[in-house]
């Protein structure tokens, strides 16, 4: 009993001791994660990717050359307020915008700035603002550190069912992120998903995008799942439609406020 007590206050003083911030949210997060690893576990995972024979990045045409325009600009959107906030040393990002050839209708940023737009979202997206909204979102999942703290909160499992060992922490990064040939995607949690889209939102207004077409983005992508039986709310890891649009409208003062056309 006397060892489960020194260990279980041992890892509160661990825990305690990596919680980082969440830029513009303020939320405080468990973080045990080493960034530096991570970015480079998720650029050799990008590189295999994109290297894959079943991929086929699509680099030249006006789509291909609209995912570059507006992710430059939502990044360097991002870099200026991280550089003028204080975070500039905190995160290294080498970004880079591909867009696949895929009728998925997906997108997604993996941690270091590596983002990839399927062609499949294109007509959901529309216009450089409905780009703008999906890839704010998918950006701020990187910039929330979102992947670090899934894979902090596995490492706080294992540590409480003590089978912590020497391997766990590369076994877990493979878990995450599918090293040896694949790609597998994390799924967020429903409040990183929230999290996501408030910062999204902030992310494209700092870019020059009316944060207001994120409404009528959402609402078409809610009409492009119809009929594919999405699940309720309560069993899956994304809020459902009417609560994220919902959530997104009492959010628009906030980035408007950093809106500048």
């Amino acid at each position: 009993m006397k060892h489960i007590r020194k260990f279980s206050t041992a890892l509160l003083i661990l825990v305690a001791a990596a919680c980082s911030t969440v830029p513009l949210t303020g939320r405080r997060q468990l973080n045990l994660a080493n960034s530096d690893e991570i970015q480079q576990q998720s650029i050799q995972s990008y590189r295999q990717f994109l290297s894959d024979p079943k991929t086929k990045v699509v680099k030249s045409g006006s789509d291909a050359q609209r995912v570059k325009t507006v992710g430059s600009r939502i990044a360097s959107a991002i870099d200026r307020y991280l550089s003028q906030n204080g975070y500039a040393n905190q995160y290294n990002f080498k970004w880079e915008f591909n867009l696949v050839e895929s009728k998925d209708i997906n997108a997604w940023c993996m941690p270091g700035g590596k983002v990839a737009v399927y062609t499949g979202i294109i007509p959901v997206a529309q216009t450089d603002a409905g780009l703008a909204t999906v890839m704010g979102h998918e950006i701020a999942h990187a910039i929330a550190r979102h992947a670090e703290e899934r894979y902090s909160q596995t490492l706080g499992a294992q540590a409480i069912g003590g089978v912590v060992g020497a391997a766990a922490g590369s076994e877990t990064i493979n878990q995450l992120y599918g090293l040896g040939g694949q790609l597998a995607l994390l799924k967020y949690g429903r409040s990183q998903e929230s999290e996501a889209d408030r910062l999204g939102l902030i992310f494209m207004a700092m870019a020059g995008y009316d944060p207001n077409s994120a409404v009528t983005f959402w609402k078409r992508m809610a009409s492009s799942k119809q009929g594919n039986g999405a699940p309720p709310e309560f069993l899956s890891t994304h809020p459902s439609d009417a609560t994220r649009i919902s959530a997104i409208q009492k959010r628009l003062p906030e980035a408007m406020k950093y809106y500048k056309k």
